[in-house]
C-alpha cells in the first residue's frame, strides 16, 4: 500500500512540475509572450508599445508567471481551464473536442497496428504451431521497412494517391468514420511494424518452453498452443503498447496537419508555437492523465494475463541462448548503403541547376534532382555522415538511459509516463528553454524523450525475469544480487532491448529532421536525410523520386538495423565450465526446452 501511495505522489509531482514548466516557458526562453500572441492573432499588425501594453493588461502578464500559474490552477480546481489567449474561447471544451478526435483516430490506428503486428508475426505463429521453428527467427526486413517509413510521407502518399487521384476515400477533413481510414493507416502501419517485431522476437522463446512441448506431446491443437504462446508474450509487450496509445494521441501532429484533423496533437503544437499557455497546459495535462490511465490499464491486463505465476516466481524465461543469426542479409544491406554513400560523396550536394529542376533518374543523376536542380544522390551521400553518426549516438545514449532507468521501475515508471505524454515539439521547446538553441539542441530533445520506450521495455522484461524458476533457484542457493544482475538478469534483458533500440534507429533520424522545421535542427541547405524528405514532400506527386530516394535509404537503414540486431543474442554458456550457483540449479532453460529425443 505504501508503494502505491508513493507512486501516486511521484506521478502527481512530475505532472505538476511539467505543467509548471510549461507555464514558465515564455520566460525561460526569454521571449515576450505579448509579442508572440500578437503575431498569432494578427501577423500584419504593428507591435507598438501601446498594443503590447494592452495585450499584457488583458492577459495579466504584468503579474508574472507565478501569478498566472496560480490563477490557472485555481480555475482548474473549479472545472475552468481558462480562455485561449489567441481566440478568447473557453479552453476546456476545445481541448475535450480535440481529445475526442484524437482518441477516435488513435483507436482506428491501434486497430491497423494490431492487424499489421499480426501479419508481421504470422509466419512465426504458424511455424510454431506446427513445431517447425527449429530455433529460426524471422529476419524482420519487411517490418523494418514499414517502421522506417515516415508518417508524414505515408500520409502524403495516401492522401494524394488514394484520396485525390483514385478518389476512393476522403483525403481532407474530419466529418465521419470514413475520414479516419487514411490517417489511421499512416499512423498504424509504422506502430504495428514495431510492435510486431517485438512480439515476433518473443514468440520463439514461448514455443520452446516446457509447457508448449508438453502440450504438443499430449496432442493439443497447434492453434491452441499458438494462442497460449501469444498470451505468454503479451505481458512483456503491453507497456510499449500503452506508450503507443499516448504517442498516437498527442504525437500525430504531422498526420493531423496533412489531413486537417482537429486533434490534440495539432492543438498543442499550435498552442506551443503561439505560446497560448492555457491551451498548452490543458492539452498537456490531458495527455498526462491519459498516460496514467493507459499505464494502469496495461499493468492490469499484464497481471491478468500472467496470473499467479508472476507472484509465485513460476515463470520460465523467454530469453534463452540462441545460435547466431545468419549474417548474409546485414552484409548485403550494409554494402548497398555503403555503395550509395560512396557514389554520392564525390558529387557536389549544393550545386544548383535551375534548368534541371525535378529531373527523373538518369545516368547523369541516378536519383534524379530536387526542386532546385541539385543532385539527389549527392545530397543523400553527404547527408549520410551527419544522419547516421548522430542517430547512432542518440540511439546508444537512449539505450543506456533506458536500461539504467528501466532497472529501477519504481523510479522510472511514473517518469516514463510523464515523458511520453510530452509531444515531441513541446519537448524540443522545453529543452531549448533549458539548454538554449544550438547544434546539440535537437540531439538533446530526441534523447530526452527517446529513452522512455526502452525503459518501459526493460522494466517489463525485468518484472518477468525476476519471476522465473531458475532465478528463484539461484537466489535460494545463496547467489548475491550483484551475481544475479550480472549473470542472469542483464544477459536476458540486454539483447531484446538492444534489438528494440536498433529498430528505432531510423525513427531517431526522422525525429531530428522534424525539429528542423522549428529552427531547432538541421536547416537548409543541409542534406540531412529527414530534411530532404520534408523539403521534397510538396513535390511528391510531380516528382515521386525526390521523396523516394531519401525514403529508400531510410528503409535500407531500417532493414540493416533490424537484420544486424538479429545477431544480438544471449550467448551460450560453456558446458565445460565448473559449476556455479547458476549452473547447479539443473539443466539450462535451453536444454530443458529440447525434446528428449533431440539430445
Amino acid at each position: 500500500m505504501r508503494q502505491q501511495v508513493t507512486a501516486v505522489l511521484w506521478r502527481a509531482l512530475l505532472a505538476a512540475a511539467l505543467v509548471c514548466g510549461i507555464g514558465l516557458l515564455p520566460w525561460l526562453t526569454h521571449t515576450d509572450p505579448a509579442l508572440t500572441v500578437l503575431k498569432a492573432r494578427s501577423a500584419d499588425r504593428d507591435p507598438s508599445p501601446e498594443v503590447l501594453a494592452a495585450i499584457r493588461d488583458q492577459l495579466g502578464l504584468d503579474g508574472g508567471p507565478l501569478h498566472l500559474l496560480g490563477q490557472w490552477l485555481g480555475g482548474l480546481a473549479h472545472g475552468d481551464a481558462g480562455r485561449s489567449w489567441i481566440s478568447g474561447s473557453a479552453v476546456l471544451p476545445d481541448v475535450l473536442n480535440a481529445l475526442g478526435a484524437s482518441l477516435l483516430l488513435m483507436a482506428a490506428a491501434l486497430a491497423v497496428a494490431a492487424v499489421t503486428a499480426a501479419l508481421v508475426c504470422a509466419r512465426t505463429l504458424r511455424r510454431g504451431a506446427r513445431r517447425r521453428l527449429g530455433g529460426r527467427r524471422g529476419g524482420g526486413t519487411l517490418s523494418a521497412v514499414l517502421a522506417a517509413l515516415p508518417e508524414f510521407l505515408t500520409a502524403s502518399v495516401l492522401a494524394t494517391v488514394v484520396g485525390v487521384q483514385l478518389g476512393w476515400l476522403p483525403a481532407l477533413g474530419w466529418y465521419g468514420p470514413q475520414y479516419t481510414v487514411l490517417p489511421a493507416l499512416a499512423l498504424g502501419l509504422p506502430a504495428g511494424a514495431v510492435l510486431g517485431r517485438l512480439l515476433d522476437d518473443l514468440l520463439p522463446g514461448a514455443f520452446g518452453e516446457p509447457w508448449a512441448l508438453a502440450a504438443a506431446a499430449r496432442g493439443l491443437p497447434g492453434r491452441r498452443i499458438a494462442r497460449q504462446a501469444l498470451r505468454r508474450c503479451l505481458p512483456a509487450l503491453l507497456p510499449n503498447a500503452g506508450l503507443f496509445v499516448v504517442g498516437l494521441t498527442g504525437g500525430a501532429v504531422a498526420v493531423e496537419q496533412i489531413f486537417d484533423i482537429p486533434g490534440l496533437g495539432r492543438t498543442t503544437l499550435q498552442a506551443a508555437l503561439a505560446q497560448d499557455l492555457p491551451v498548452l497546459q490543458a492539452g498537456t495535462l490531458a495527455l498526462v492523465l491519459l498516460a496514467a490511465l493507459a499505464t494502469g490499464a496495461t499493468r492490469l491486463a499484464a497481471h491478468l494475463l500472467t496470473g499467479p505465476a508472476l507472484r509465485d516466481g513460476a515463470l520460465p524465461t523467454l530469453h534463452r541462448p540462441a545460435p547466431p543469426a545468419r549474417r548474409a542479409l546485414p552484409l548485403l544491406y550494409g554494402a548497398a548503403l555503403l555503395a550509395v554513400v560512396a557514389l554520392g560523396l564525390p558529387r557536389d550536394p549544393l550545386a544548383v541547376d535551375t534548368a534541371a529542376r525535378l529531373r527523373p533518374p538518369s545516368p547523369a543523376h541516378p536519383f534524379g534532382t530536387d526542386a532546385l536542380g541539385r543532385d539527389l544522390l549527392a545530397r543523400v551521400g553527404h547527408g549520410a555522415l551527419d544522419t547516421l553518426l548522430l542517430a547512432a549516438a542518440i540511439t546508444a545514449a537512449t539505450l543506456l538511459l533506458g536500461v539504467l532507468l528501466g532497472l529501477l521501475p519504481r523510479l522510472s515508471g511514473p517518469l516514463v509516463d510523464t515523458v511520453n505524454a510530452v509531444p515531441p515539439v513541446l519537448a524540443a521547446l522545453l529543452v531549448t528553454a533549458v539548454a538554449g538553441s544550438g547544434p546539440a539542441t535537437p540531439a538533446l530533445a530526441v534523447t530526452a524523450v527517446g529513452w522512455a520506450a526502452l525503459a518501459a521495455h526493460t522494466s517489463a522484461l525485468l518484472r518477468q525475469e525476476r519471476a522465473t524458476l531458475h532465478l528463484l533457484a539461484t537466489r535460494g542457493m545463496g547467489a548475491s544480487p550483484w551475481y544475479l544482475l550480472r549473470r542472469e538478469i542483464l544477459p536476458a534483458i540486454l539483447p531484446p532491448v538492444t534489438r528494440h533500440a536498433l529498430l528505432r534507429l531510423p525513427g531517431v533520424a526522422l525525429s531530428l529532421a522534424s525539429l528542423g522545421f522549428l529552427g531547432l535542427g538541421a536547416q537548409p541547405p543541409s542534406p540531412e536525410w529527414g530534411l530532404l524528405l520534408a523539403e521534397n514532400q510538396p513535390y511528391a506527386e510531380r516528382a515521386p523520386w525526390a521523396v523516394l530516394a531519401p525514403a529508400a535509404v531510410l528503409a535500407l537503414l531500417g532493414a540493416l538495423a533490424v537484420t544486424a540486431a538479429g545477431g544480438v543474442r544471449r550467448p551460450r554458456r560453456d558446458r565445460r565450465r565448473p559449476a556455479t550457483p547458476a549452473a547447479v540449479t539443473g539443466p539450462s532453460p535451453a536444454h530443458a526446452a529440447e525434446p528428449a529425443g533431440a539430445r
